[in-house]
């Protein structure tokens, strides 16, 4: 997600359908299948922004040039809606061949068998990080090529706060407090134009980084939900009082949202001052902006015990165990992570290169805010922490439940400490095997 928000999420039907399915998901294609060498259409799908579907199609019109007997079909969409239409394929035998897939997603998927083993097909990984290439393994498969390295981030609109009067945040030092006191500042200044001070998201992303700073976790390596009820219901209390003083936009505003494209978002808009997002959105956040957006470490880093940021895998590139023609898949999966033409076109938009080799080779080719968002991820490599384990299987439902207890928080229907019992106690559901 790279969507900030973590509003996607399987639908009940199609998360209970996606159960009953995958278990049979590796009886489809064989790993060494082939086709009868005539003309393939593969289909790949794809979540994201506008520019993000241009690039690809980019793209794929070079790869389709080089290897004219491999068609493309591209399906993209935005993230709300992405795993749902995935679950509702999976179960009706009708997944894409070519998948961008999540780490909240690829326990659910490769551990169910529904993702190709890539480790058996022809696809070069010689260029990438073990680590990272690492976290695309369920049961000691590869199933996900890991696309790109990403950080979740603060973004502030320099030119709200330069009309405001207030000068950019030290984010080396600034802590949550002192956020959510100039959020407040900005949002009393801005209110006669429309424009809020931040809005804080409330999904798995978030809580991940909130309860880390806090000595906590969301879930342990064993995939036992773990998080604190208190960890949680502070985190709410802070997005509660952000919005009950009009720091942050009203809660049937903020609903609404989180239904929009990344280019309608109010940071995008220029109606917030600071927004969050993962750093790897900002070349098209800025292009709808078009006001020097700044990425900003998040706050209480400096105060915490433990770095809450951690570098995770932007996004992987799975294959559909039952597509009927693996090794055309895995081409062109291979041309999406080693093809220099392909990093040509992409830059950052997915993230930074997992392959260093192309990531080194594209330095030279960044844009401005390309380049920030490469020494914005170096910069917080240095004191990352490790990343959290891998979203266990059903671990999906989270980003479900998280904003919709969040809801409740922010609609005053249940206290933080009422929201965080409930969310605990349906995710540990969502988790058990």
């Amino acid at each position: 997600m790279n969507r900030p928000r973590s509003i996607g999420h399987l639908a009940a039907v199609g998360a209970a359908a996606l159960a009953l399915v995958l278990p049979l998901a590796a009886c489809g294609a064989n790993d060494s299948g082939d086709s009868a060498g005539g003309p393939v259409t593969l289909r790949f799908t794809w979540w994201g922004s506008d520019a993000r579907h241009a690039l690809t199609q980019k793209v794929i019109d070079a790869f389709e040039a080089e290897n004219p007997n491999i068609k493309i079909k591209g399906e993209f969409g935005e993230w709300g809606g992405y795993w749902d239409k995935l679950a509702t394929q999976t179960a009706a035998n009708d997944s894409p061949d070519i998948i961008q897939m999540d780490e909240k997603y690829i326990a659910e998927y490769g551990g169910r068998g529904a993702l190709l083993d890539l480790g058996k097909q022809e696809v070069n990984t010689a260029d990438f990080d073990q680590k990272l290439l690492d976290t695309g393994k369920v049961e000691d498969k590869l199933v996900g090529l890991p696309v790109g390295a990403a950080v979740f981030a603060f973004a502030a609109n320099p030119v709200l706060f330069k009309k405001y009067g207030e000068p950019l945040p030290n984010d080396a030092t600034w802590s949550w407090e002192e956020f959510a006191a100039l959020a407040k500042r900005l949002a009393d200044k801005g209110r006669k134009d429309g424009v809020s001070g931040t809005m804080l998201a409330t999904g798995d992303t978030e809580a991940h980084l909130w309860a880390r700073q806090h000595g906590d976790q969301l879930f342990n390596d064993k995939g036992e939900i773990v998080i604190k009820p208190e960890t949680l219901a502070s985190w709410w209390h802070l997005t509660a009082e952000l919005t009950k003083n009009g720091a942050s936009p009203s809660a049937a505003a903020q609903q609404e949202f989180a239904t929009v494209g990344l280019e309608e978002t109010p940071l995008a808009t220029n109606k917030l001052a600071i927004g969050s997002m993962f750093n790897t959105q900002l070349t098209a956040l800025e292009k709808a902006s078009k006001s020097g957006l700044k990425l900003l470490r998040v706050p209480g880093q400096k105060q915490s015990n433990y770095a809450g940021s951690y570098l995770k895998p932007s996004m992987y590139w799975s294959v559909s165990s039952r597509t009927k023609h693996p090794k055309e898949a895995a081409k062109f999966l291979d041309y999406l992570a080693n093809s220099p033409k392909a990093a040509d076109l992409l830059l950052t938009e997915r993230g930074v290169p997992a392959n260093n080799k192309l990531r080194t080779a594209i330095t030279g080719k960044l844009t401005s805010t390309d380049k920030q968002a490469v020494e914005f991820l170096d910069l917080v490599a240095k004191t990352a922490a490790p990343p959290p384990p891998v979203t266990p299987v059903g671990g999906s439902a989270i980003s479900k439940i998280l904003p919709r207890q969040a809801s409740e928080v922010l609609f005053g229907r249940a206290t933080p400490e009422q929201a965080a019992e409930a969310a605990i106690k349906e995710m540990k559901t969502s988790v058990t095997k």
